[in-house]
């Protein structure tokens, strides 16, 4: 079946009325990137090359038809700042239907519109960046059985001007069955989206502040999908877990046990914007320690909370609050610097401090993560991804990295200050 431009968009616009002539454009494009990727081709020397087309044919040349991956993109992507460089950040669902074993050896994130290769990954950085639910730990990464389901997680960075659409070609091989060959799926064309991050004042004041999060972190909160309501979605994508440490960088002194000496515990929770309540729970009780502190239900994992409808069609989201500290009340008006509430020990968490993310919709597991960068902070120092909250003092920020940063999400693991240091 052959399908025109011409006729894609005739479909469309009677089906979608008055839609601005640069969204139906972006559609046909994506759809006719589909219509073209419905086969797998088989990866000869120079389609693997960067800067060709990767799935091309030769004229006359059939393209076999292959059970492979469905590969489909979670949540389109917009470019949001990190540490000074524009990236995009999102996630690529990844099936094998095949019957065989397959071998996943390359992924290229193209530029749909030019043939671009925005981003190569390789073997090596394949097997950090997969996320594999259910599989075996001590499975090859890369390998996935039939009925095999993986998460490739992506920051792509960006040199100029974002993308209008992405494209995603995957180079691998048959285990079983077949003749081995290395073979090429090209799909999940899925648009860019040309809002920016909203910008937001700090969740909380002064410091030092450890922006607490990393992408490879099996269990962190980018690597945690919730099949709540039916979909899969990522709330806490561009999450951020604010710990409070001293400046010889101990978060808790004398006793880490001891919930009240944690230096985060009772720190005013700040509104990041104006804003209407959109939610607050208020009943989850605080033990006195860590070491009697029981691990709560998925239901409960969010402890006490606050939920902020900042416009837009997004939401703020404050947890693991201290009982009986929250001040405001669903459809109350807030003005950025409000006091909402004090960090706390509630839900499921390591320790006293502030998790804060944005989101699409109001509720704190079933809506999808979305991006934000802070008005105005600065960057004193950093830790590792194995040695944060260690207790050791924490690193000089990398060159270019330190100092006063605007509109900008931190880097991860990253120790700020906001205004001036409290003591």
């Amino acid at each position: 079946m052959t399908t025109s431009r011409l006729e894609i968009g005739t479909w469309w616009r009677a089906a979608r009325g008055n839609a601005p002539p640069s969204v139906v454009d972006a559609i046909v494009t994506a759809t006719l990137i589909f219509l073209g990727a419905c086969g797998d081709a088989p990866a000869s020397d120079a389609q693997r090359s960067s800067g060709t087309n990767a799935s091309a044919t030769p004229a006359g040349e059939s393209v076999p038809v292959r059970q492979s991956f469905h590969m489909e993109v979670l949540s389109a992507p917009s470019p949001v700042t990190v540490a000074g460089t524009r990236q995009l950040r999102y996630e690529l669902l990844l099936v094998n239907f095949a019957e065989e074993p397959l071998l996943m050896e390359h992924v290229a994130v193209m530029d749909a519109g030019d043939g671009t290769e925005l981003a190569s990954l390789e073997p090596d950085s394949l097997g950090r960046s997969l996320g594999r639910p259910g599989a075996d730990a001590s499975a090859a990464p890369r390998l996935f059985q039939p009925g095999g389901v993986g998460v490739l997680y992506l920051e792509i960075p960006l040199q100029g001007e974002a993308p209008t659409i992405l494209e995603h070609r995957v180079r691998y091989r048959g285990t079983r069955g077949s003749s081995g060959a290395a073979a090429l799926v090209r799909g999940a064309p899925t648009p860019v989206r040309s809002d920016e991050p909203v910008l937001l004042s700090p969740p909380v004041r002064g410091g030092p502040w450890v922006a607490v999060y990393h992408p490879s972190w099996e269990r962190g909160h980018r690597r945690v999908v919730y099949a709540v309501g039916g979909r899969g979605r990522i709330p806490g994508r561009f999450a951020v877990d604010w710990f409070r440490v001293d400046s010889s960088g101990r978060h808790a002194a004398p006793s880490e046990d001891a919930v009240a000496d944690w230096h985060g515990h009772g720190a005013d929770v700040l509104a990041v914007a104006h804003g209407r309540v959109a939610a607050v729970r208020t009943d989850m009780p605080q033990s006195p320690t860590r070491s009697g502190h029981a691990s709560p239900p998925l239901a409960d994992a969010t402890g006490n909370y606050v939920a902020l409808d900042i416009g837009g069609g997004r939401y703020a989201f404050y947890e693991h609050l201290q009982p009986g500290s929250i001040r405001v009340q669903v459809g109350e008006r807030v003005q950025p610097g409000q006091v909402l509430a004090a960090v706390g020990y509630t839900g499921s968490t390591a320790g006293p401090h502030l998790h804060f993310h944005l989101a699409d919709g109001p509720a704190p597991l079933g809506a999808e993560g979305l991006p934000f960068v802070l008005d105005r902070f600065e960057v004193i120092g950093s830790y590792g991804a194995s040695d944060v909250l260690s207790g050791d003092p924490w690193r000089s920020p990398e060159p270019g990295r330190g100092g006063v940063r605007v509109g900008e999400l931190p880097a991860p693991n990253t120790v700020v200050v906001f205004g001036s240091l409290e003591h």
